[in-house]
């Protein structure tokens, strides 16, 4: 049909590693920005539980939930007409249960949409993996930082720099390829580690900070567009400061209020 868009898939993604052509990510997690990222050629859209920092107000993303979630994802979903949705499954929907998480992963492919989900960690999520993978379901994995453990680790430090945490984070990802992951995120790793895994996988990369070597890279809308002005990580580059626009448009609106300027006359029904 003339006209008809065609959605980014998982066989999309493997297409573009093999033809070395970057994947471009980015957070979404409702509909009119979902919109205008579609529209911009992002080709996945991860509703990220970033959202349980940026748009529920969090110091971490451990309290959103699996319901949160698949609310997030169907908006995002009804505003994707060419790219791949990606949902992240939240703490507690799928550590340590397989049985779980397959239920868990099947409430946000039936209720939101999605087109996969993510979840974190490397060995330890292996059954949960197979287990939804064998269901059909897509997953997504993620390695490195993983700020669900972010209080195991202590804080938002790079992540394998010394070759102990480094050898685990190569098998980690070999484990999650086999059990049928059809990609990765490496968070905050040095890049020639980012590198290697990358170029050692038959699945893509999607790097944050893990350098310019991964098969994509993904930041936090939010972050990015300069709405969150109080994180400013070395790998965050700003495309944008929204933040300065946004407050200068609501203070002069408050001012044309204030003076009743606004509404004007012309702006007025008879």
């Amino acid at each position: 049909m003339e006209g008809k868009v065609k959605r980014v898939t998982t066989r999309t993604l493997a297409e573009m590693k093999a033809r070395k052509e970057p994947i471009a990510m980015l957070t979404a997690y409702d509909y009119t920005f979902a919109r205008l990222l579609d529209e911009a050629g992002i080709d996945v859209l991860l509703v990220g539980d970033s959202a349980s920092n940026v748009i529920a107000g969090h110091e971490t993303t451990i309290p959103i939930t699996l319901d949160q979630m698949i609310y997030h994802g169907g908006a995002v979903v009804r505003a994707a007409r060419r790219a791949m949705v990606v949902v992240d499954m939240p703490f507690g929907s799928y550590q340590g249960d397989s049985k779980a998480a397959l239920h868990a992963a099947i409430r946000i492919m039936k209720e939101s949409g999605a087109h996969a989900v993510k979840l974190e960690g490397g060995e330890a999520v292996v059954e949960s993996v197979r287990r939804i993978v064998s269901a059909g379901i897509p997953v997504m994995g993620h390695l490195g930082l993983t700020p669900q453990s972010i209080y195991q680790f202590g804080g938002y430090r790079v992540r394998a720099k010394e070759p102990p945490e480094a050898e685990k984070l190569r098998r980690d990802a070999q484990l999650l390829a086999a059990a049928g992951a059809f990609a990765l995120v490496l968070e905050k790793i040095p890049a020639p580690l980012a590198q290697e895994v990358t170029e050692s996988l038959p699945i893509p990369t999607i790097g944050i900070g893990a350098g310019p070597y991964c098969d994509g890279q993904v930041l936090v809308l939010h972050d990015m567009l300069g709405l969150n002005k109080e994180f400013s990580p070395r790998f965050l580059r700003r495309y944008a400061d929204l933040a300065t626009v946004v407050k200068e448009a609501c203070t002069r609106y408050v001012q044309d209020v204030k003076q009743r300027d606004f509404p004007s006359l012309v702006e007025s029904y008879e």
